[in-house]
């Protein structure tokens, strides 16, 4: 699995911790962290704009409380993301979203639990069928 990652600044030390636990799981990481500026706006961009143009399957943004990153990556047609802040939301938005990102707040969270929700999310499936229905209604949305 492709993941890509991006952080603020108040995010960069948990999306490094998460990044080498992925790779450690056999996952490719793309990090797309701004290199000079280290806003949630420009980090959530970063990764909306990699999985819309299809650089990867799955979306990781860190920032403080999750929630500034969430509202931005919303903001792109074609996107679903969600704030995540426990491993079931983590498997459930997957499985009944087909959410492609998550975001965590690094003030939220802590390393073991942001580390359990990475995995979950990344090793999640869509589960299809009826949730199909609202999937559609998600993405005609301007």
């Amino acid at each position: 699995m492709k993941v890509v990652m991006s952080s603020d600044t108040y995010g960069f030390e948990l999306k490094e911790y998460l990044k080498k636990n992925l790779i450690s799981l056999g996952h490719e990481v793309l990090d797309e962290t701004p290199k000079n500026d280290h806003d949630f706006v420009d980090a959530a961009t970063k990764v909306a704009e990699a999985i819309l143009a299809e650089k990867a399957d799955r979306g990781i943004i860190i920032d403080e409380h999750g929630v500034g990153s969430f509202m931005t990556a919303n903001k792109f047609k074609g996107i679903i993301c969600a704030n995540v802040t426990d491993e079931h939301s983590a498997m459930m938005t997957r499985g009944h979203n087909s959410t492609k990102i998550i975001t965590i707040g690094a003030g939220i969270v802590g390393k073991t639990l942001a580390n359990e929700m990475c995995k979950t999310f990344v090793e999640s499936e869509y589960d299809g069928g009826r949730h199909q229905i609202r999937i559609d209604m998600l993405n005609k949305m301007v």
